[in-house]
């Protein structure tokens, strides 16, 4: 997207943005009932409008101030006073009990890269940030998907990293690009890296090391997924089960590839990707 892309006015109303036709996320949407299908794009047209901010939204003050402005709409919507961009969520919050907090933890992900750069942060500033980008979107969703409390926030907790970790794997060349660095400082200290760039990161001839680790941790969620999955009820964690398996392939596919220079960009064939769904979209 474009760098000059300007955010809405605060309270202007926008189109409702649904996930991409064909995506992994898409797929897992149409397997719920209507209700709760209409909840999750409504939660998705949220998150994909803080991420366009925190990406895309202009210079670092406009964005801040961006994702101020949408602190202020949630905190108003939870007050009763929702404005147009919000009005989506009044019914999923209602019928669903989706926390305020939650909405908020992911405009407080999106601020830490809109306010700077992240470049190879400390291992529990990363997994505060997958907590706030991917773990809290999970709890609103489970939620949404009627799974029990105690092992939805767990299954949040495990997938949201499992998936956050896997896009960062499969991006450190696109987000070295736009000068982030997601890689521990921890780890890449083990290799011999101190303060670097991402660039000078990401082509280290012991990068693989440090992906390797990175890729051992995101299958130890994955592990910890299945087993909350397996213990539930198929229904309310059929979109669950999709998505996990379906980025699962992902995780694979570039562990597959490895991680030296040049690293051409993988997508998981089309054929497992439809197994996957017909596996998992029956129940």
């Amino acid at each position: 997207m474009s760098a000059t892309a300007t955010p809405a006015p605060a309270g202007e109303a926008e189109a409702p943005a649904l996930p991409a036709a064909g995506s992994s996320f898409y797929t897992a949407m149409r397997l719920l009932p209507k209700k709760r299908r209409e909840a999750m794009y409504a939660v998705y047209a949220f998150c994909r409008a803080v991420d366009d901010v925190a990406d895309d939204g202009g210079t670092r003050e406009v964005r801040r101030a961006e994702l101020d402005r949408w602190r202020a709409d949630i905190d108003a919507l939870y007050a009763g006073r929702p404005v147009a961009r919000t009005r989506d969520l009044v019914g999923p919050i209602e019928q669903f009990g989706l926390k305020r907090e939650d909405f908020q933890a992911v405009i407080d992900g999106m601020a830490m890269d809109a306010e700077e750069d992240i470049v190879a942060p400390d291992e529990a500033t990363l997994d505060l940030y997958c907590d706030r980008v991917a773990s809290a979107v999970g709890r609103l969703s489970v939620r949404i998907f009627g799974m029990p409390e105690a092992d939805g926030i767990k299954l949040a907790w495990h997938q949201g990293r499992a998936l956050q970790l896997t896009n960062i794997l499969r991006d450190i060349d696109e987000d070295a690009e736009r000068g982030r660095l997601y890689l521990p400082r921890e780890k890449l200290a083990g290799i011999g890296l101190s303060d670097p760039t991402p660039m000078q990161a990401i082509m280290h001839p012991r990068i693989g090391e440090v992906c390797s680790a990175i890729a051992r941790e995101a299958e130890e969620h994955y592990r910890a997924t299945w087993e909350i999955i397996r213990r539930n009820p198929r229904k309310p964690t059929k979109a669950a089960r999709l998505m996990a398996a379906a980025y699962h392939l992902y995780l694979k596919a570039v562990i597959r590839r490895g991680w030296a220079p040049p690293r051409a960009r993988v997508k998981p064939g089309k054929l497992p990707l439809i197994l996957v769904a017909l596996r998992h979209g029956i129940v």
